[in-house]
């Protein structure tokens, strides 16, 4: 019984993940993963899930038997304008089904034909790996070699000549046992940080911020997939910036100016600071409505040619398309360093359909 249901459990997952995959695009676009998600697991509502079976009854006729004519409507029932009492039928529920991080990575992955990553730089050494590879005299009975322990014992009886071929008889003594052992292998773990950075001026609306959060939410996916160590850092601006929390990075609206050095600024402090170049792979993500002060232009593009842009794997830019934006320094950035640049990746949100486009554009070099 117990191997039925294991089975039964398996093809029931497997079949929810079909769902899930045929459906990734719309979850990625709406938002409908992250509403509720915890350390390792997402909750994703899916439809309810009929297994097709067959329905046993009564055969009361054969195919296209009965009265009626050629054009006729099928199963039309009474007229009515809708109205009327609360119906008594079940409708379709939705279920919500726990998926593991690193698997809806996977399908995010395959889905927008993402490369793997290769990090740069050196890696930082997390953790170590026991290798099982020698042999020694003392150690636990549970890491006893029997192999071993009954050729030492052999060479002991025939070196002091009481080994008897035609009565092989091996009775190992306390020295002939011989147990494994083990060298602690440093393993190499690349790590990564990334900085968010968005305006919130009061042209950023929160639907323009909500398109952010759900960006960010599958950046951070495939980015924790691809390393073991993930470290985040958020920064805010409107004519001045600075570091916050993941909630109040999602929820804080300004009214002032808009001033992007200003962000870029706080987000070299945070590299000088906790981040070395050599030894983290660096992204940074910053969306905006293209909207900035005129003269601060020339001090962004001087920050992020001599700064930004050489620290960082990548340097993404999505400019959330928003009805009090002007849209400006999306060109600015086109005319200093070109719409193919290796490192800076720009992207254009116009709403929330095409977050799957950008996700695609800002990770698709695998770097």
């Amino acid at each position: 019984m117990g191997l039925k249901i294991d089975r039964d459990v398996h093809r029931f997952r497997e079949i929810v993940r079909g769902r899930i995959r045929d459906n990734l695009r719309k979850y990625i676009t709406h938002g409908e993963m992250i509403g509720r998600k915890g350390k390792d697991l997402v909750s994703i509502p899916v439809p309810s899930l009929d297994v097709p079976h067959f329905k046993y009854g009564k055969n009361e006729g054969g195919v296209g038997q009965g009265d009626g004519q050629v054009g006729d409507p099928v199963g039309k029932g009474d007229d009515g304008d809708g109205a009327g009492q609360a119906g008594n039928e079940p409708g379709k529920h939705i279920l919500e089904v726990d998926v593991p991080l690193e698997e809806l990575a996977a399908m995010l992955g395959d889905e927008l034909e993402l490369p793997k990553i290769e990090p740069k730089g050196d890696a930082n050494i997390s953790q170590y790996k026991n290798r099982y590879d020698s042999i020694r005299s003392t150690g636990p009975e549970s890491l006893r070699h029997f192999r071993r322990t009954y050729v030492k014992a052999l060479r002991r009886q025939i070196a002091s000549g009481i080994y008897n071929p035609k009565n092989p008889i091996i009775i190992p003594v306390r020295e002939d046992t011989r147990y494994r052992s083990w060298t602690s292998i440093p393993q190499p773990e690349a790590n990564a940080a990334i900085i968010y950075i968005m305006d919130v001026s009061g042209s950023m609306t929160d639907e323009q911020k909500e398109i952010v959060r759900t960006e960010a939410f599958w950046i951070d996916t495939w980015l924790r997939s691809q390393y073991k160590g993930v470290q985040r850092r958020y920064v805010i601006h409107d004519a001045g910036a600075k570091e916050v929390d993941e909630d109040t990075f999602y929820h804080t609206r300004e009214s002032g100016g808009t001033r992007i050095s200003s962000a870029y600024k706080v987000a070299q402090q945070i590299l000088e600071k906790e981040f070395p170049i050599s030894e983290w792979n660096i992204y940074c993500f910053q969306f905006s409505d293209g909207d900035n002060w005129g003269e601060d232009n020339r001090t962004c593009m001087k920050i992020l040619q001599n700064t930004l842009i050489p620290a960082c794997n990548l340097f993404c830019y999505g400019q959330v398309e928003s009805p009090y934006g002007s849209g400006e320094y999306m060109k600015s950035l086109v005319t200093q360093f070109g719409k193919n640049h290796e490192t800076l990746i720009l992207s254009h949100i116009e709403d929330k359909d095409a977050i799957y486009d950008s996700i695609k554009q800002f990770l698709g070099k695998g770097k």
